[in-house]
C-alpha cells in the first residue's frame, strides 16, 4: 500500500506566527525540528498500519524544510523547488490515499496564518466553488481517484476539510485566537493525536471518496489589487474580468488549472506597491 503526505507548516503544532515559517526568522529552525517530528508520527502509523511506500512532499515556501537526516527511515522525500505540481508533486492512481499535514485555513478566512499559495490571492474559484490550497490539492488528488484520507492543522483548516470532504478525518493540533496566536497542544500531545488519527483514518480509508474535480473546469483567482491581476493576464489563455482584479482561465482538466494557477500566482508576485 502506498500513502501521500504533502506536509506544510503554518499548520504545524504551535507555529502561531511568521517568525516560525519565514527562513529568515529567528525561530524558523526550531519549526523545521516539529515539522520533522510531525510528519514522522504519520509515517510512524503509516509504517505499523502496513503501507510499505511512504512519500513525503514538502510542500512549504522553497519546500526544503524537512530534515532529511531527521525522516522516518520508512519514508522517501520530496525536497526543493521548482517541482511542476508543487504541493502535490508524484501523486497519482497508484495510492490509496493522501493525507495533508500542517495545512491552514483559505485566504481572507479565519485561522492560523492563513492564506492561499501567496498573499495576493483573495480567492481560488473551481467554477463556482472557492478553494484554498487543501480544496485546490484535494481536487488534484480527485483526478487520479485518490481520496484525502485526514488532514491535520489548525482547527479552523480542519473545518474547512470537513466541509470539503464527508467522512475525512481530521486532527486540529491548535486552536486559533486570532490569525498570529493559538492555543496549542504540545509536541508529545500532538503527536499522541496524530498517531491515533492516521491510523483511524487508514481505518476508514473506504468511508471516503476523491473529491472529484470537474470536467473542463474555469479557474478564477481573484486577485488583492489590479497590478497583481495585470501580471497574471501575461499568461496566455487568460482574461481579465472586467471591472475586476479577476483573472479567469479556461482549463482542459485540473492538472493545467492547477499549473496554471502556479504560473499566474508567480507572475502576480512581481507586482510592486510604491
Amino acid at each position: 500500500m502506498k500513502l501521500f503526505l504533502s506536509v506544510d507548516m503554518e499548520g504545524i503544532t504551535g507555529l502561531p506566527d511568521q517568525t516560525f515559517v519565514d527562513s529568515d526568522k529567528h525561530n524558523y529552525e526550531r519549526a523545521r525540528k516539529i515539522m520533522t517530528e510531525e510528519a514522522n508520527h504519520v509515517i510512524e502509523a503509516a509504517s505499523e498500519f502496513g503501507c510499505d511506500e511512504i512519500l513525503v512532499n514538502d510542500s512549504h515556501s522553497k519546500m526544503n524544510n524537512l530534515l532529511i537526516d531527521a525522516i522516518h527511515p520508512e519514508a522517501s522525500l520530496i525536497t526543493g523547488d521548482v517541482k511542476p505540481f508543487s504541493m502535490v508533486q508524484n501523486l497519482d492512481d497508484s495510492y490509496i490515499g493522501a493525507m495533508f499535514l500542517g495545512y491552514h485555513a483559505r485566504a481572507g478566512q479565519r485561522g492560523v496564518m492563513s492564506h492561499s499559495m501567496t498573499f495576493g490571492v483573495r480567492n481560488f474559484f473551481i467554477n463556482e466553488q472557492v478553494v484554498g490550497e487543501l480544496g485546490f490539492n484535494a481536487y488534484v488528488a480527485g483526478y487520479f481517484g485518490v481520496p484525502v484520507l485526514m488532514v491535520a492543522g489548525d482547527d479552523c483548516a480542519c473545518q474547512e476539510a470537513e466541509q470539503l470532504i464527508p467522512n475525512i478525518i481530521t486532527a486540529p493540533v491548535k486552536t486559533t485566537i486570532s490569525r498570529s496566536a493559538v492555543k496549542t497542544l504540545s509536541p508529545k500531545r500532538a503527536g499522541e493525536l496524530l498517531q491515533r488519527q492516521a491510523s483511524a483514518a487508514l481505518e476508514n480509508r473506504q468511508n471516503v471518496k476523491p473529491l472529484t474535480p470537474p470536467d473542463n473546469p474555469v479557474l478564477r483567482i481573484e486577485f488583492t489589487n489590479y497590478g497583481q491581476a495585470e501580471w497574471a493576464n501575461l499568461m496566455p489563455g487568460t482574461e481579465i474580468e472586467p471591472g475586476s482584479p479577476t483573472v479567469r482561465f479556461p482549463a482542459k482538466n485540473i492538472l493545467e488549472a492547477y499549473q496554471a494557477m502556479l504560473v499566474m500566482t508567480e507572475l502576480a508576485m512581481r507586482t510592486t506597491f510604491s
